[in-house]
């Protein structure tokens, strides 16, 4: 069968959902189909721009295709007959970010009118739409809150767990991917500051914008960290990222009300390292259970502080609790061959 994979394009980003999709493709063609990747340009800045390319994605006609996959908000408005979506996230902005003031819509009527454009094309193409998955448990549910549609819940396999194969700790925690705001690497830095003196704590990924990466670096020089800190804000080699988990004591994923279990978090879980996240991270809480395979604590400086000088206080259990954190992920059976046959069903 042909079948067109569809997502995003911001160029020069690249994040979990651009990797799903690659290796969605190659395990697409594994099972014996031809595959293609489409990726259709968004730009979310200015927000007055999207409802064009909400029209742009729509508009456009695919043929000698014999089954589409999509996966984000533009992206999945494109028209097909037969069409799957495996829903990464909608456009968070129009729901639940815009309830929690979070919003990058304009003020006003305007903004009032953008959101509204969108619940509705959303709500057309989720109609037409031969099936959909979501990723999460937090991506159904938001899905059937605001849309109304049941999901049935897909998650997304790790792209290549033979690398991540754990190790001997080298004495540091790894806070791994992209670098932003929503991510909160920030309070892991502003952590460090009050936690043990042998804490140690590496963050490797690119920022998102310089801002982003200023953040970090201005944080780490007022708070007098340099010995402690090492920022390695790049684009990072899959071996070299997977070196940073491996070589890790325990990892850090604590984003905003995260969709999925993170692939972060995946990966850490995979390598047997012990996880640390916080109570509004979402889907990574899936994994990350309080004393159980780590620390799930507020998202304060203060509490993360107590965790990561928790994971120094007692080697023993922090290995445990990586232990149990592979045991846990293991129990999902996520696979990308039976990943694919559900897809293509």
């Amino acid at each position: 069968m042909k079948v067109l994979v569809v997502n995003n394009m911001a160029p020069f980003v690249r994040g979990g959902a651009e990797s799903l999709a690659e290796h969605l493709l190659k395990n697409l063609e594994i099972a014996g189909h031809q595959a293609e990747l489409l990726r259709v340009p968004f730009q979310w800045e200015p927000a007055t721009r999207i409802p064009s390319q909400m029209l742009m994605a729509r508009s456009l006609e695919l043929q000698n295709v014999d089954h589409v996959i999509a996966l984000k908000f533009p992206a999945y408005l494109i028209q097909h007959p037969r069409k799957t979506l495996w829903l990464v996230h909608q456009y968070r902005q129009a729901y639940d970010l815009y309830d929690a003031g979070q919003t990058n819509l304009p003020d006003g009527q305007i903004g009032v009118d953008i959101r509204k454009l969108i619940k509705n094309a959303d709500d057309e193409c989720f109609k037409g739409a031969r099936r959909i998955f979501a990723i999460s448990d937090v991506t159904q549910q938001r899905l059937r809150r605001y849309n109304g549609p049941h999901a049935e819940i897909l998650r997304a396999p790790i792209n290549d767990p033979e690398r991540f194969t754990g190790g001997p700790s080298e004495g540091y925690i790894f806070a791994g991917g992209r670098v932003n705001g929503a991510k909160r690497q920030h309070l892991l830095v502003e952590a460090v500051a009050h936690a043990s003196k042998q804490v140690r704590l590496i963050v490797g990924g690119p920022p998102d914008t310089p801002g982003d990466a200023r953040v970090l670096h201005e944080t780490v020089e007022r708070l007098g960290l340099q010995d402690r800190v090492r920022l390695d804000l790049r684009y990072l080699g899959r071996q070299e990222y997977a070196d940073y988990i491996n070589g890790a004591l325990a990892v850090a994923s604590l984003p905003f009300d995260e969709e999925s279990f993170s692939y972060v978090a995946m990966e850490a879980a995979t390598a047997e390292k012990a996880l640390l996240s916080t109570t509004d991270s979402g889907g990574v809480l899936g994994l990350a259970r309080h004393r159980e395979t780590g620390w799930v604590v507020e998202p304060t400086a203060q509490a993360l502080a107590s965790a990561i000088s928790a994971v120094y206080a007692d080697v023993t259990r922090t290995r445990k609790f990586g232990v149990a954190a592979k045991s846990l992920w293991e129990s999902h059976g996520i696979t990308w061959p039976a990943t694919v046959a559900a897809l293509m069903s």
